[in-house]
């Protein structure tokens, strides 16, 4: 399985500088889900340290199945099978935007707003969770307006949350594309709009 978010050795250069295209819309195939930011280093440790707890309790189920108790072994391993959908569901959190709309995935739901429902994206300075927890910090978020009646939907991505924490230049190079997308979609939606 092709994994978008790793280069190789020799490439490692080449893909830590930003986008230089002109079109936000770098990609040919643009009805394709994709989450235009890497994965940030906290969610990827907290998705390998889950699956090193799956590891072990793998390890433990077949000791136990060894050991004669399969209803136990079985009930270990579906706790493992928990954790790793835990885990991968973990590396999927995120901004994700197609010539469709854009998708907001979090751990236990996912909403999906198409272009015309966006009134606006935009980066805005405000109290914002470090890391989700209830502590919050003064930073930067990125809000999206609802189209229509113009509320203000839940915050898409913060400059200290997994992905961004003490990583400014990504946040601000993510909130770019995101609100270039979005201005794109949006002049697409409009001009196919206006020649019906």
């Amino acid at each position: 399985m092709p994994l978008p978010f790793m280069t190789s050795a020799g490439q490692s250069g080449a893909a830590e500088q930003p986008d230089q295209s002109p079109s936000p819309l770098p990609h040919d195939v643009r009805e394709h889900w994709r989450r235009p930011y890497r994965p940030g280093p906290w969610r990827v440790g907290g998705a390998a340290v889950l699956l090193l707890l799956a590891s072990y309790m793998l390890f433990s189920a077949l000791i136990i199945a060894m050991s004669g108790a399969i209803p136990g072994a079985l009930v270990c391993l579906g706790a493992a099978a928990a954790v790793i959908g835990l885990a991968l569901r973990l590396l999927r959190v995120g901004v994700w935007v197609s010539a469709y709309g854009l998708r907001r995935v979090g751990l236990l739901n996912t909403v999906t707003l198409g272009w015309a429902d966006v009134a606006a994206v935009r980066t805005v300075q405000q109290p914002v969770r470090w890391l989700g927890l209830p502590r919050t910090v003064q930073g930067q978020a990125l809000d999206v307006v609802r189209a229509g009646d113009g509320e203000r939907l839940r915050t898409l991505l913060t400059d200290h949350n997994a992905d961004f924490l003490a990583r400014p230049e990504a946040f601000d190079r993510a909130a770019d594309v995101i609100e270039g997308w979005a201005a794109e979609s949006r002049s697409v939606a409009e001009g196919t709009a206006h020649r019906w």
